[in-house]
C-alpha cells in the first residue's frame, strides 16, 4: 500500500475539535434549560427529544470527516506482484550510536548528522540493496539487505544512543556482523560504509578490516564531529542539565578520531570521507558506486498501484447525507422498540 498525500492526515484534527464543540454545546443547552424549566417539565414539553440521536449524529459526522481525510490522502494498493531484475551494489551502513555521538560540535549533533547523511545517500541510490547495523560497545543488526528504502529510512530514524546499553565504539564487531549481510558468495561488489566519530575504538578494528577486505568487502568510513572536540550533553526534555564527566569530575571532551577511521578504510581498500559537508559526501559516494561493477539480482515488488480514494470519498458523502437527514428527535419505530430505555 502507498499513501500519496500524507499531509492531509492533519484534517483528522478536525474530529477532536468537533467533539469538543459538541460537548460545549450540550453543556450550554443543559445550563440554559435549567434556568427556565426543570427536567420533568421539559420532558412533557419535548416528548420526542432523543438523548441518543445527537450522539449518533456526532459519530456519523466524525466518520464523514475521517473518510474525506483518507480520500485526500489517496491510499493506493498494489494489484500485481512482479519479479524484476535489477543491477546494483550491496551496501551496509554501520552507524555509531555510542554516547559520544551526542556531542554538538556538528549541527544538530553527531548522531542526527549521521542519520541525515545515510538518508541522503539512500535518496540518491537507484537499484542498490542496503542494510543497516547499529553499534556502540556491541553491534546490533537493524535491517537485513533489502531494496525497501522506505523501511530502511524508518528504521534509521528510530536509532538513538539509548538503544544499546554497552558503551564504546566496537567497530570490529560491526565489521564482523556486516560479513553476514552479504548472501552471495560470488559477489565482488560488497560495500560497508561506517559512520562514526572513531572515539573509544579498540585496536583490533584494523585487523578485522583487513580480513573483510580479503572477503571482497570495501570499507568506506565517514567521520562526523570535529577534531577540536566538544562535551557530551546530558539532557532531559531537550534541556541540557549537565555534561558527562570522568571519574575525576572533569568534563569529558570527545574528539573526532580521523586516524582510526583512515586506517580502517585503507586496510579494506576503501577511503575516508569527512562528513561535515553533506554534498561532498554524496559526491564521493556517488563516484565510488559509479565505478563499481553492478551485480544483477532479482527482486519482487508491487506494480500497477490503483487509487482507492473513491471508496473513502463515497463513504464520506454518504455519512454527510446521513448526518443531514438524521433528525435529533425520536424516530417512531425506534421509539416503540425503546432500545435505549428513553421511555422510562
Amino acid at each position: 500500500m502507498q499513501l500519496d498525500e500524507k499531509i492531509w492526515f492533519w484534517l483528522l484534527l478536525i474530529i477532536p475539535v468537533i467533539i469538543a464543540l459538541f460537548l460545549v454545546l450540550q453543556l450550554w443547552k443543559r445550563h440554559a434549560q435549567k434556568k427556565f424549566t426543570n427536567k420533568r417539565l421539559l420532558k412533557k414539553l419535548s416528548p420526542n427529544k432523543s438523548i441518543f440521536k445527537p450522539v449518533l449524529k456526532l459519530v456519523v459526522l466524525c466518520l464523514a470527516f475521517a473518510c474525506l481525510a483518507m480520500a485526500m490522502v489517496n491510499p493506493k494498493i498494489g494489484t500485481k506482484l512482479e519479479t524484476i531484475k535489477r543491477q546494483g551494489v550491496d551496501i551496509v551502513f554501520a552507524v555509531d550510536v555510542s554516547k559520544s555521538m551526542l556531542a554538538e560540535d556538528i549541527a544538530p549533533n553527531r548522531i542526527e548528522k549521521s542519520k541525515q547523511l545515510v538518508t541522503q545517500i539512500i535518496n540518491n541510490l537507484a537499484s542498490d540493496r542496503i542494510g543497516i547495523i547499529a553499534y556502540a560497545g556491541k553491534a546490533f543488526p537493524q535491517l537485513p539487505i533489502t531494496t525497501d528504502y522506505a523501511s530502511a529510512k524508518m528504521f534509521l530514524q528510530n536509532m538513538n544512543t539509548d538503544m544499546l546499553s554497552s558503551q564504546g565504539t566496537a567497530i570490529d564487531e560491526a565489521i564482523q556482523l556486516a560479513k553476514t549481510y552479504y548472501d552471495d558468495e560470488e559477489q565482488t561488489n560488497r560495500v560497508l560504509i561506517i559512520i562514526s566519530d572513531g572515539e573509544d575504538h579498540n585496536n583490533v578494528a584494523s585487523n578485522v578490516a583487513e580480513e573483510a577486505s580479503e572477503e571482497g568487502i570495501k570499507i568506506f568510513t565517514i567521520g562526523v564531529g570535529s577534531t577540536k572536540g566538544a562535551p557530551i550533553p546530558i539532557k532531559r526534555n531537550g534541556i541540557i542539565l549537565n555534561y558527562k564527566k570522568d571519574n575525576s569530575g572533569e568534563t569529558v571532551i570527545t574528539k573526532l578520531n580521523e586516524e582510526t577511521l583512515i586506517d580502517i578504510a585503507e586496510e579494506a581498500n576503501g577511503q575516508y570521507i569527512n562528513g561535515n559537508n553533506t554534498s561532498e559526501v554524496l559526491e564521493h559516494i556517488r563516484d565510488i558506486l559509479n565505478k563499481m561493477d553492478k551485480k544483477e539480482f532479482e527482486a519482487k515488488q508491487f506494480a500497477e498501484y490503483k487509487d482507492q480514494f473513491q471508496w473513502f470519498l463515497g463513504l464520506g458523502i454518504l455519512f454527510l447525507c446521513l448526518d443531514i437527514f438524521l433528525l435529533e428527535r425520536k424516530t417512531a419505530w425506534l421509539n416503540r422498540l425503546n432500545l435505549f430505555n428513553e421511555n422510562l
